[in-house]
């Protein structure tokens, strides 16, 4: 039993060793949270090409080249009013930072793609006559031309409904703000903080150009163009009068809010009064169908008797 001892001491030894080693080796492998917030003060500043071989392989490779083959299509398409377009994308959001150059890109590069598939169908099909054939491919090319610009009228129609929606809620915040005894810029931030939607996303702008030193007036007249909607041209228009005449801002805001509130219950009365009519082709084409089915279906057998006997 004596000599059982050393042997038992030692492996307590041993285990007690092994279990510091993994210890240790455990508390290597967890992350240092202070260690590496100092390292980010420490560290060198990363070069121009590391922070650009740090980004993902898509925004790195795919997007830069995306935007230069629209860009390339969009030199070869067709001459239309640039200025228009670009008024155009900015109602709609600049949705995905498309310039009027990648727009003009994308229809041609979905008129070219739908024209071959519709080329190679009706090719494959062989049994379409050669007039035939070109005049679907035309119209795929056609097709593939005009697709982008009804997504960007359906673009450019929601948000305006989103701007129409938010207006007097937005107005009567500024209101509120303004009253309180805050200016018009700071109840333009307070609005940007508290919401995130098209209308403010515009104020944001308007906020961020008069920060950087352009006029009130000018980054206004600017929002007219971007949103597109006579509300906002109306309200704007006011605010402008108001600082060129000296108008305390307060009861301008406080007489547009009311009139906004007037207007959307309008839209909210017209909208009813547009129901009936469109319930009626529903009703018209699904509605009495099923109804005429169920009232006269059991009478249809007995008029067949009844003809028939006649015939007789």
């Amino acid at each position: 039993m004596a000599s059982l001892l050393p042997i038992f001491g030692i492996g307590m030894l041993l285990l007690v060793g092994i279990g510091m080693v993994a210890l240790g080796m455990r508390r290597n492998t967890q992350p240092d949270t202070i260690s590496d917030r100092l390292t980010q003060f420490t560290e060198r500043s990363m070069s121009l090409e590391e922070l650009e071989l740090a980004q993902p392989f898509n925004q790195r490779v795919l997007v830069p080249l995306a935007r230069s083959i629209l860009n390339f299509l969009g030199r070869y398409g067709p001459k239309q009013s640039a200025e228009r377009l670009r008024i155009s994308l900015a109602q709609a959001g600049n949705p995905n930072n498309l310039t009027p150059t990648m727009f003009t890109g994308i229809r041609m590069g979905l008129a070219i793609g739908l024209f071959l598939i519709f080329g190679m169908v009706t090719f494959v099909a062989g049994s379409v006559e050669p007039l035939q054939a070109l005049l679907y491919t035309a119209i795929g090319g056609g097709l593939g031309f005009l697709l982008p610009g009804i997504w960007l009228g359906q673009q450019i129609t929601k948000r305006k409904k989103l701007i129409v929606k938010a207006l007097p809620d937005a107005l009567d915040l500024l209101c509120i703000c303004v009253e309180a005894g805050l200016s018009f810029d700071q109840a333009m931030q307070r609005l940007i903080e508290k919401w995130d939607d098209p209308l403010s996303r515009e104020f944001r702008r308007v906020l961020s150009d008069t920060r950087l030193g352009r006029a009130r007036r000018e980054a206004m007249k600017e929002m007219i163009d971007r949103c597109g909607v006579d509300d906002v041209q109306t309200f704007i228009s006011a605010v402008i009068q108001a600082e060129q005449l000296g108008v305390s801002i307060g009861r301008i805001l406080r007489i547009q809010s009311d009139q906004m509130r007037v207007r959307r219950r309008q839209r909210a009365e017209e909208e009813a009064q547009k129901a009936p009519i469109k319930m009626l082709f529903p009703m018209v084409f699904l509605i009495f169908p099923s109804l005429f089915v169920v009232i006269l279906g059991p009478a249809v057998p007995r008029l067949l008797r009844l003809t028939a006997a006649v015939g007789d």
